[in-house]
């Protein structure tokens, strides 16, 4: 048993080994008594579920296996989107707990897992889903009571956005379609049958738009996961889209659909719009 503080810090944390693997936690207190009392409890619960105690058989099982068995068992129940929405979030999730004990995932390696996404990026409310996949996947397993008194999740606004009516949409289109930039119609048609984020329609190029197969291809993406993606196109975007094509008779599969204007005239097509 070994408790130590990290130069500079005055948090506790503990290391020991079990079979041949090494677990260095931080404890999350300032007494080193109390310290201690968290190691030989973290210490129980692991030789526990690495020995399939009587109890809890459940701890035993390594996340990645039990995420499979999880997925499976829900998919016939589920909408084909519900179920790509899970298999997204358990793609996040393996990269931390993958080789991980369903008994590892304790509230504090929730708390670092929520801290990883965020250097990544990620938004509060798409770790907050992600930790909602866990939460599913560990009540499954009679765990997740364990844990859930001391995992937080992350705020979210509940003021950044929500859906326009009918009417709103309507008067937005119409204002896009007087407007003195031509590719203000098309770009935000785009933008609200496709639900493509700001950057992915900015730079979208030609190549992009499968006008055949009635759908767009993103690019360059917030999240790995978001990056070549198919969206289909509506009738709506396809027909806006096939207008705007035919503004740009001599357009490249380099050039992008929302060029940069200057009082309603295309400068430069390979120069995104702002």
């Amino acid at each position: 048993m070994a408790v130590f503080q990290r130069p500079g810090r005055r948090v506790w944390w503990f290391e020991f080994e079990y079979r041949g693997r090494r677990y260095r936690e931080s404890a999350g207190t300032r007494s080193k008594t109390l310290a201690i009392d968290i190691e030989r409890k973290r210490r129980r619960e692991v030789e526990e579920a690495a020995n399939g105690v009587q109890r809890n058989r459940s701890a035993a099982i390594l996340f990645s296996v039990a995420a499979a068995e999880w997925l499976e068992l829900k998919k016939p129940g589920w909408a084909p989107k519900a179920h790509v929405i899970a298999e997204t979030d358990l793609a996040h999730l393996k990269t931390s707990f993958g080789k991980s004990l369903l008994a590892d995932i304790t509230d504090r390696a929730i708390a670092d897992y929520q801290a990883f996404r965020r250097t990544e990026r990620a938004s509060n409310k798409t770790i907050n889903n992600e930790v909602g996949t866990l939460r599913a996947l560990l009540r499954r397993y009679r765990l997740w009571a364990q844990v859930a008194p001391d995992v937080r999740m992350l705020p979210v606004r509940e003021d950044a956005g929500r859906a326009l009516s009918q009417e709103e949409e309507h008067k937005l289109l119409l204002a896009c379609a007087a407007s003195r930039s031509r590719s203000r119609l098309p770009a935000v048609t785009t933008a609200l049958s496709t639900g493509l984020r700001h950057e992915e329609l900015r730079l979208l190029t030609w190549r992009q738009v499968d006008f055949a197969n009635k759908a767009v291809t993103v690019g360059k993406s917030k999240t790995a996961h978001g990056a070549g993606r198919a969206v289909p196109l509506n009738k709506r975007a396809l027909n806006a889209l096939t207008a705007w094509a035919r503004e740009f008779p001599s357009r490249r599969s380099s050039h992008y659909v929302s060029p940069s204007e200057k009082v309603g005239v295309a400068t430069d097509d390979r120069i995104p719009a702002v």
